[in-house]
């Protein structure tokens, strides 16, 4: 089990598992999400989204990873910062973490490639952020073998 924060951009990752930083409805968004979504074929992902969602912040869904270097996109929601308490908007952010690592484990992958979950327009402090990520991963990680990229645009 490894964890390991890059510098990049999550589209061109190799990785088992790619993870979006989604919306609750799973429908394309702005940032990394609308990203993804470019890079992965925008079509082809809404017909595999259909019926998936909605979600529930904190939840996490799988498709097929279409033009991307990875076998599958894990859609996780996280919270929008504004609209929850500090402490509920880091454990829906920490499951956000949690669920997506379960889920892939579920589906077989050795290695999982995040963004900085809710950190652009839904406001989280990129530090704090941070902070919850890397603590949600190690404890996700515990009792998982599996190699973890947390990547940051740049």
């Amino acid at each position: 089990m490894s964890c390991e924060i890059v510098t990049g951009d999550i589209t061109t990752i190799a990785a088992d598992a790619i993870v979006n930083a989604a919306n609750t409805d799973l429908a394309p968004g702005g940032g990394v999400c609308g990203a993804i979504f470019a890079a992965a074929g925008a079509e082809q992902l809404e017909q595999a989204l259909a019926g998936l969602g909605p979600i529930a912040t904190g939840e996490a869904v799988a498709t097929p990873a279409f033009g991307l270097n990875a076998t599958i996109i894990i859609h996780a929601a996280g919270p929008i910062y504004c609209n929850h308490t500090p402490a509920e908007a880091e454990r829906l952010l920490a499951d956000a973490y949690r669920n997506s690592i379960e889920l892939a484990a579920e589906k077989g992958c050795s290695s999982i490639a995040f963004p900085l979950i809710s950190s652009g327009i839904y406001g989280y402090p990129k530090d704090e952020a941070l902070k919850v990520a890397q603590r949600s991963i190690t404890q996700a990680l515990a009792d998982r073998d599996m190699r973890v990229m947390l990547v940051l645009y740049g």
